[in-house]
């Protein structure tokens, strides 16, 4: 992962996967507010860089880098709202530790906890659950620097707040966020192999609300479901035992890595061991780096009322998609009302693609999926690889137009633009009418 620890001479650094080297001129990581004010303000081309795990270049910019993780590091608990309000350069397992000692928790987590907390709400990252929205779901409030090296803060029921939350970063950069938070609690984590891909399709729904969290885990090659992971949250009634047999599939009889072949040892403990949220939601470890980022990503989101529709569709085409993955995951999101969430005014199901680090060779496959998944109106992941081109992004978005009258209104000389920006949210005029080209 990226270094923050020192400004850097030149930010030719690349992003966690490599496919990315950003192209800025410096890297700056500022270690109080008042210094990063007043960077923002001197500049003209400026960017937030969370911890690089985004695949696209969301974060890239020809000016310059800003990295949060310098700042004073604070945690700010209010246990009678059940709020916390903290630094926004925090990677979520750090967070969460200190959370579950003060018997608190957040409502759901990704399945890397080396992410920062202002880099996934930012890009729309989310978990796993039915009943559980993205990341940026449990915003409350956000205080950022805006592109006069101002400080500003939108709370939940502001107008503006919708547009502010997965902001891609183009409104000025994230400072603090005060975060939902609810009860502590513990989950059970157990791995079934073999589920028969008719038990999926014909029982959608019953397999996704099986637990708190579950994710899918395909090769697309055909035949039964490769992994189906169940994080069961353990309620009054205790611990359960997994049943020998669900759906016609089996629990795996060792701990299992999502990516076959790959060794379990930096997942998370699995075979029905209770322990803490923050130690069973995510598929990885803290501790441990969970792959040397040798790959791409690539999701897809789509109504969860067309969840099997959509697989059929994908796997029309599995040929093309099977010889350069190394592994599918199949998610649900609950809906929300955030203006850029890929979850947002629908609950949501999410198709995501773990490729080989090969750009060329998948990008023609990228254009395959997002034709076959084109009936859905499948929104891609922000962070994630996709070709999904802008006049489409505008009509699956009920707010894109809200969004640049706002991006517009609060950075009018484009300090935070970038080329993903322009890409997708193409100024037109003098730049400040917020009216996209598509």
């Amino acid at each position: 992962m990226i270094d923050h620890s020192a400004q850097a001479p030149s930010a030719r650094q690349t992003n966690w996967a490599g496919n990315i080297t950003f192209g800025a001129r410096r890297l700056h990581t500022p270690a109080t507010v008042a210094e990063l004010q007043a960077l923002v303000a001197a500049g003209t081309a400026v960017r937030a860089l969370g911890t690089g795990h985004s695949f696209s270049t969301v974060a890239d910019t020809h000016g310059d880098l800003i990295s949060v993780a310098g700042l004073p590091r604070s945690v700010e608990i209010d246990p009678e709202a059940r709020t916390a309000t903290v630094s926004a350069g925090l990677r979520f397992g750090e967070l969460a530790g200190i959370l579950h000692r003060g018997g608190l928790a957040l409502h759901n987590l990704g399945s890397l906890p080396h992410i920062s907390l202002a880099g996934a709400c930012a890009t729309g990252t989310h978990g796993s659950g039915v009943g559980n929205r993205s990341l940026a779901g449990a915003v409350r409030a956000l205080d950022f620097v805006t592109a006069d090296g101002t400080q500003a803060t939108l709370e939940r029921g502001d107008a503006d707040f919708p547009g502010a939350v997965v902001s891609l970063g183009a409104l000025g950069v994230v400072t603090r966020l005060t975060l939902d938070l609810v009860p502590a609690f513990e989950v059970q984590q157990w791995v079934y192999e073999g589920l028969p891909e008719e038990q999926l399709l014909g029982h959608f729904d019953e397999v996704m609300s099986e637990a708190y969290s579950v994710s899918v885990f395909t090769d697309w090659r055909g035949g039964p479901i490769d992994q189906v992971w169940l994080k069961h949250r353990v309620g009054e009634e205790g611990p359960r035992t997994a049943p020998s047999e669900w759906l016609g599939a089996t629990p795996a009889g060792r701990p299992r890595h999502p990516v076959p072949g790959m060794p379990a040892g930096h997942t998370t403990e699995q075979q029905g061991a209770p322990g803490p949220w923050h130690a069973r939601l995510p598929h990885f470890r803290l501790e441990f780096t969970p792959s040397n980022g040798d790959e791409l990503q690539s999701e897809y989101f789509v109504a969860r009322r067309d969840a099997v529709a959509a697989y059929e569709a994908l796997d029309r085409i599995r040929e093309r998609i099977a010889p350069l993955l190394q592994i599918g995951e199949i998610r649900t999101v609950a809906a929300d009302d955030l203006w850029l969430s890929p979850a947002q005014g629908m609950d949501a199901v999410a198709f995501h693609f773990t490729w080989v680090p090969d750009t060329a060779a998948v990008t023609p496959v990228l254009g395959a999926i997002e034709e076959a998944l084109a009936p859905f109106g499948a929104r891609p992941h922000w962070g994630k690889v996709f070709t999904t081109p802008p006049g489409t992004l505008r009509r699956l978005y009920p707010h894109y137009a809200d969004f640049e009258r706002l991006a517009a209104r609060l950075d009018p000389t484009g300090t935070f633009r970038n080329a993903f920006l322009e890409q997708h949210f193409p100024r037109t005029g003098d730049g400040c009418d917020g009216q996209g080209a598509g």
